[in-house]
This record gives C-alpha cells, structure tokens and sequence, in this order.
C-alpha cells in the first residue's frame, strides 16, 4: 500500500495524515473485496525494514492501527471478516499486540473473507523461519530430507492454509515485491499503478480486477492448451 507520504507532501501536509487518509482506502477495500466474495486479502501494513522509519512516523502508524482495529471489530464481526496477522507480531508495541489478540480471537469463527494484516513482515524472513522449523524437524526424526516439498515449506509459512493469491497489486508507481509473499506469489499476477494508496478505492481496485481477469494464466502450459484449442 504504497504512496501515503507522497500524497501528503503533495498537499503540503505532513506524513502523518497521509497514512490517516490510506486507512480510509483499506476501509474501503476491504468492504469491496467481501462484496465481490474475494476469500482472502492480504494488506502489507507495515514490512521489517519500516522500522527503520522516523521514531515519530512509526509510533504514529502504531497508534493509527490500534485505533483501525478498536473502530473496525464490530463491523468484522458482523461482515463475516476473519482478522490474521502475519509477521514478527512479538516487535509490535504490547498496547496494540493486545487489541489485534483481541480482534484475531472475536473473529477467529467467521468463515468469510480472511483479513490478512502483514505486520513486521518480510519474507525472506519468513522462509528462514519455515527452514529452520523444517530443520530442526529433521533433526527430531519426525520428517526425512527428501520428504520435503513445496507443500512441506509451505505448511511452514504464516499463511498455512491459505490459498496462494492470484493477484498482487501494487500502488504508488513502484514496481518491485520489496521483500513481500516471495514463496506465495510465485504464480501470481502483478500488478502496478501509479495511483497513491490514499487514492486507491473501489474503482481503481476493480479495474485491477477487471485488468486481471482478462489475463491468460498457463502455469507454464501453452495458450492452446489453456484454451483447449487445436
């Protein structure tokens, strides 16, 4: 969700209420993704190099995502929005790990769309901690070497159990993962707009949609093969 600060210096305002006004975009994409039936959504709320941010900018975002959550449970609930976290969530200020504990656990039931929050996230962390869980596995006799695969690692990540996404969108002009779902966007769709996060709203995240449902998708098949042609 990129472009918060950018749209703010835009305007003159300080980087803060960019990333006040980017909340009201996840509002609405997150409401737009259940009306379509999308299952799962993952919003790249903060990665492991943010903190290398401001001090100020960082306790800012902390406080706004307390707050996202304190404001949104009630509407998760009864939307049917299944709330995840993914990532290093023992980094996060104790104050705001007790509300997302909160939050996670009233709405842990729901089986409509999963909210997947990246928090302190990367994954290249991630992939390390799955090795290293897979390792010491191996070291217990509980799985041989050559019994792991892509499922095996896979069972391993923060998103254990979910479906690989179909698309990624990107926002803010950047075209680059920077260090995000390495191992589960492997198939994956890209998509970039120039468009900042605060800007991003249901119209532009349809015509992400729309952009992606006009792709042909071969995992390594060929055209006619998809197609089923001659």
């Amino acid at each position: 969700m990129d472009g918060n600060g950018r749209w703010a210096k835009q305007r003159g305002k300080i980087r803060v209420m960019g990333h006040k006004v980017g909340v009201e975009s996840v509002q609405e994409i997150v409401r737009t993704a259940r009306e379509l039936g999308i299952k799962v959504l993952t919003l790249y709320a903060f990665s492991t190099e943010n903190w290398k941010r401001p001090a100020m900018e960082v306790q800012a975002l902390m406080g706004l995502l307390k707050s996202y959550l304190e404001s949104e449970l009630a509407n998760m609930v009864e939307n049917n929005v299944s709330l995840r976290c993914i990532g290093q969530q023992q980094r996060i200020p104790p104050e705001v790990v007790k509300v997302l504990d909160r939050v996670i656990a009233e709405t842990a039931n729901n089986d409509g769309l999963i909210l997947n929050l990246a928090l302190s996230y990367g994954s290249r962390n991630e992939i390390i901690q799955a090795v290293q869980a897979l390792a010491a596995e191996c070291l217990q006799g509980k799985i041989r070497p050559e019994a792991i695969n892509d499922q095996a690692l896979a069972d391993h990540l923060y998103t254990a159990g979910q479906p690989d996404p179909d698309l990624l969108i990107r926002t803010g002009g950047e075209a680059r993962l920077s260090n995000f779902l390495l191992w589960q966007a492997s198939y994956a769709e890209l998509y970039f707009t120039e468009t900042l996060w605060p800007d991003f709203r249901k119209d532009a995240f349809l015509t992400a949609i729309i952009d992606f449902q006009q792709r042909q998708r071969r995992f390594g098949r060929t055209g006619e093969q998809v197609t089923g042609a001659e």
